[in-house]
């Protein structure tokens, strides 16, 4: 099985923490050079260096917020200009916890920019470059509220079917030059969100934090959170050369907790 990537350049979006940067690992892992995207510059400093470098590589970073999306263009496409993007990983932290029903229409606006246009930037950014070196994936880290929206998560749930729908047109578009377009919905993982998440529905409800975990797990037939690193092995593959007949599908990495096909 083909899975090396030495040679190509990767571009992981949210890697200061989570599955973003557990990606970024892997990628690199696999023989990628990669540039962490994030907001925090000194964090982006720090992590550059715990990347694999084993055969070569050279690793950067661009501190920029996604939700400025005039800004996340400039600085994204000066480094294509000298360094061609070979694989995109779109990942950025969801919108807040809440219902849908009274949400106001800025947290729409605002989660929408974040992912829906910022993804589209970034594809739009860096496709070019893959047409022209003949490689390209595009990795979308989406949620399994693809396929089943989770309550609590209104504004998210809407933003993310709206991505899927975004790649899903995407990747038939892109398929005839050879560019893959795919989504990997993670279940419950043990990153910074999924506590906020705990945080939020313990609040509202007035049961314990151990109660609200207990619970989540309960509900997962493998009875555990996922790592990031299992996330970012499933990232890490779709990105290599024996993914290439694979576009267009929703991946759910989450131990089985998705009880729709």
């Amino acid at each position: 099985m083909d899975l090396d990537l030495t040679g190509k350049h990767a571009l992981v979006c949210g890697a200061s923490q989570g599955i973003g940067l557990a990606a970024a690992r892997a990628l690199s892992e696999l023989g990628a050079n990669v540039t962490l995207l994030a907001r925090r510059e000194e964090r982006l400093r720090e992590l550059v260096g715990t990347l694999a470098s084993d055969k070569g590589q050279t690793h950067g970073w661009i501190a920029v917020d996604s939700a400025d999306t005039d800004t996340l263009r400039t600085k994204v496409q000066a480094m294509v200009s000298a360094t061609p993007v070979h694989v995109l990983v779109n990942n950025s932290g969801g919108p807040p916890p809440g219902p849908v029903h009274g949400a106001e229409i800025a947290a729409f606006e605002a989660a929408y920019r974040q992912h829906l246009i910022a993804n589209h930037v970034l594809a739009e950014t860096v496709v070019p470059g893959m047409e022209r070196d003949g490689y390209g994936r595009i990795v979308n880290v989406i949620s399994t509220s693809v396929k089943e929206p989770l309550q609590g998560l209104g504004v998210s749930n809407t933003t993310r079917w709206a991505v899927a729908s975004w790649a899903k047109t995407l990747a038939t578009e892109l398929a005839p030059r050879g560019i893959t377009v795919n989504n990997v919905l993670p279940g419950s993982t043990e990153t910074p969100r999924i506590e906020q998440i705990i945080d939020n529905t313990s609040a509202k409800t007035g049961r314990s934090r151990e109660d609200v975990f207990e619970k989540m797990v309960s509900e997962i037939p493998m009875r555990r959170f996922a790592r990031p690193e299992e996330t970012a092995a499933a990232i890490a593959f779709l990105c290599s050369p024996a993914a290439s007949y694979i576009t267009g599908v929703n991946l759910p990495v989450d131990g089985g907790r998705t009880r729709s096909l």
